[in-house]
């Protein structure tokens, strides 16, 4: 098995996914900081950005949840 090939089957694992989820999130800091930056500035281009972002993230992490729980349903464990 290459290294590409366990590279993708590790992204579609639940650990992969948990990464992802706490990637997202640790991006999610940035984009608060710059949503405090912008509101303090008075810059409305900027906020907008900001919220613009937000929404690509929670949809990002909601995406992920659904994957998560793709995979826990594929669990003969979990019932």
């Amino acid at each position: 098995m290459s290294a590409l090939t366990k590279a993708k089957g590790f992204k579609k694992s639940k650990t992969g996914t948990y990464l992802s989820i706490g990637t997202t999130a640790f991006g999610a800091v940035g984009v608060l900081k710059q949503a405090k930056k912008a509101r303090h500035e008075h810059d409305t281009l900027r906020l907008i950005d900001a919220v613009v972002s937000a929404a690509a993230i929670a949809t990002g992490v909601a995406l992920l949840l659904r994957e998560l729980k793709r995979l826990g349903d594929d669990d003969v464990l979990l019932g």
